[in-house]
C-alpha cells in the first residue's frame, strides 16, 4: 500500500488543539475577534551569548500558499470522540476556503537576536492567528537553532571554510533540507546535500567515499581511477587503510594529474589524531610541490573540538562538519513559544493579555509588542521591547523583565532602530522575497558587528533585554489582577 502524499502547505501542520480552538473561536462571541501574538523564546541555545534569527522566508511560503484541500477536510470530518464527529459542517466548510489574512511583523533573517525579545508579530483574526502556531514555530524553532549552531562552528573556524556534511544523519528528508538552509545562512561555505543545492543555490561540494577505495584491489589504483573519472575535482579520502601512506599515494597520483594539466584540489581525513596527521600530511604536501593542495578533515567535529585542534596547530583548510551541525547536537530544541498578548473587538481598543506562572521565566509580556534596538556609535547598547501604541519617551528606561532591580536608560543621544519590519499585511507579502545571499550577508555582518563577549563559548557576555517601563509597570498590574481577582477588577490599558 503505497503512503498518501501531502501537500506542502496543508493546514493540517498544526496541532489538532489549534483546530479545535479554531472551531470553537466560530462557534462563540469571539468569532469577530482580533488578537495580537509573539514569538519568542526563552534562552539562547548551546548555553551561548546569541540566536541568529532562520526560516521566516518559510514561515511565509507557507502562509501565503496555506489551505485545506478535500482530502484535509475529510480527514477532519472522519475524526469523532464519543461516538460524535468532533468538527462541524459549519467549521470544516470554513476551512474548505480558508486563507491566512493576517499580518506578520518580524526581524529580518541572518539578524542576530536575544531571549525575551519578540522576533515575530502576528495580527489578525483569531483563529487564522491560532491555526498557524505550531508550523511557525517548527520552522523558526529548528532553523534558528541550526543557524546558530553553523554560526558557532564558523566562528571556531575562522577565515577556514566550513562544509555542511550532515544530511545522512539529518533528522529526515525535511529537516536534512531545512538544516543545509539554516546552515548556509549561518555561514557555511557549501553542502554536499545536493537537492540543497538544487533548491537554495547553494554551493556544492563533495569528495568519495570509503566505499570507493575498498571497490578496488588497492588503494593506489582507486585513486587513479577517481583521477581518471574526475580530474578537475580530485580530493582524495587518505584514511582507509593508513592515512600517511594515503597521503604518499594521493600525491603520486597529483603528479601524473599535473602532467596532464590538471590539479589535485587536497585530501580529506576522516580519522585518527586530525591534529598530527594534519601536521604529518602538510609537511608531506608541501615538500612533494603541492602546497596549494588543501587539506579537508571531517570526523563527527563540532565549535568545540575546532577551537582545540587549532589550539594543537593542526593544519586544517576545511572542515566538514555534519552531525553534530544538522541535529544542533547537545542542544535537541530551542524553546521558542508562541504567545496571546492582546484581543480586541471590532472598532473597540486593544486590551492587553497575560499568562503568569509560579516560573518568572514563564509570564507572558502584554500589549501589541515591537521590539527597538539602541546604539551608540554604532555599538549595540540593549534592546527594548515596548508597545506600539505607547511609543516610548525620548529617554526611555527599560527593566530586565527577570529581575527588576537591573534597569538601564538610554540617552537621547542614542540611535535606535526597529527589529520587528512588515512582511505580511492581510496574508499576502508586502515586499519580494529576500535571496538568500543577502540573509547570509545580514548574517555575516551582525556576527562581525557583535562584541566578542557575546561570542566566546564559554560565560559569554549578556546582552540586555527590558521592558519599557510602562510595559513594566502594565504587566506587574495584571499579574497582580490575576493573582488576587477580589481585589482588582480586570485590568485594561491605563
Amino acid at each position: 500500500m503505497n503512503e498518501p502524499r501531502h501537500h506542502p502547505h496543508s493546514g493540517l501542520l498544526a496541532d489538532m488543539y489549534q483546530l479545535s480552538m479554531a472551531q470553537g473561536y466560530w462557534a462563540s462571541e469571539a468569532a469577530d475577534l482580533e488578537a495580537s501574538f509573539y514569538l519568542a523564546f526563552r534562552s539562547n541555545p548551546f548555553g551561548g551569548g546569541f540566536t541568529l534569527a532562520c526560516g521566516l522566508e518559510q514561515v511565509c511560503d507557507h502562509l501565503e500558499s496555506l489551505t485545506f484541500a478535500e482530502e484535509d477536510v475529510e480527514l477532519l470530518a472522519s475524526l469523532t470522540g464519543a461516538g460524535t464527529p468532533i468538527f462541524s459542517a459549519d467549521c470544516l466548510e470554513r476551512l474548505r476556503t480558508f486563507r491566512f489574512s493576517a499580518d506578520v511583523d518580524a526581524i529580518p533573517e541572518g539578524s542576530v537576536v536575544f531571549p525575551g525579545e519578540p522576533i515575530l508579530r502576528v495580527t489578525g483574526p483569531i483563529a487564522d492567528c491560532q491555526l498557524v502556531e505550531s508550523a511557525i514555530l517548527n520552522m523558526i524553532n529548528f532553523q534558528s537553532l541550526i543557524a546558530t549552531k553553523a554560526a558557532r562552528v564558523c566562528h571556531s573556524a575562522g577565515d577556514d571554510n566550513v562544509i555542511e556534511f550532515g544530511l545522512r544523519r539529518a533528522q529526515g528528508p525535511d529537516g536534512g533540507l531545512s538544516a543545509s538552509r539554516a546552515a548556509y545562512i549561518g555561514g557555511c561555505h557549501a553542502t554536499s546535500n545536493l537537492l540543497a543545492a538544487k533548491t537554495y543555490g547553494i554551493p556544492a561540494v563533495g569528495t568519495h567515499g570509503h566505499s570507493w577505495v575498498m571497490a578496488f584491489d588497492s588503494e593506489m589504483e582507486a585513486f587513479r581511477a577517481f583521477a581518471e573519472a574526475m580530474p578537475g575535482n580530485c580530493t582524495f579520502l587518505v584514511d582507509t587503510y593508513d592515512t600517511l601512506r594515503g597521503v604518499r599515494r594521493a600525491i603520486e597520483v597529483a603528479r601524473d594529474l599535473r602532467r596532464r594539466g590538471h590539479e589535485m584540489v587536497g585530501i580529506r581525513i576522516d580519522s585518527g589524531d586530525l591534529a598530527q596527521l594534519s601536521i604529518a600530511a602538510r609537511k608531506l604536501l608541501d615538500d612533494a610541490g603541492f602546497p596549494q593542495a588543501r587539506i579537508f578533515a571531517s570526523n563527527e567535529l563540532d565549535e568545540h573540538i575546532i577551537v582545540s585542534l587549532k589550539e594543537q596547530g593542526a593544519r586544517i583548510d576545511v572542515w566538514g562538519v555534519g552531525t553534530k551541525l544538522v541535529t544542533a547536537y547537545d542542544q535537541p530544541a530551542m524553546a521558542g513559544v508562541y504567545k496571546l498578548a492582546a484581543v480586541r473587538h471590532p472598532g473597540g481598543e486593544w486590551q492587553p493579555r497575560i499568562k503568569i506562572s509560579e516560573q518568572t521565566a514563564k509570564v507572558t509580556i502584554p500589549g501589541v509588542l515591537g521590539v527597538r534596538r539602541y546604539f551608540d556609535g554604532g555599538k549595540m547598547l540593549g534592546d527594548m521591547v515596548y508597545d506600539i501604541l505607547a511609543p516610548p519617551a525620548e529617554e526611555p528606561c527599560m527593566i530586565d523583565p527577570l529581575d527588576i532591580t537591573q534597569r538601564k536608560c538610554f540617552p537621547a543621544s542614542a540611535t535606535w532602530t526597529e527589529l520587528l519590519e512588515p512582511v505580511m499585511r492581510r496574508g499576502a507579502r508586502v515586499k519580494p522575497a529576500e535571496t538568500l545571499s543577502a540573509i547570509r550577508d545580514r548574517a555575516a555582518a551582525q556576527m562581525a558587528a557583535m562584541d566578542p563577549s557575546m561570542k566566546r563559548f564559554l560565560n559569554p557576555h549578556g546582552y540586555p533585554v527590558g521592558l519599557e517601563q510602562s510595559v513594566h509597570e502594565l504587566r506587574s498590574q495584571l499579574i497582580m489582577a490575576q493573582r488576587d481577582p477580589s481585589a482588582h477588577g480586570r485590568s485594561r490599558r491605563p
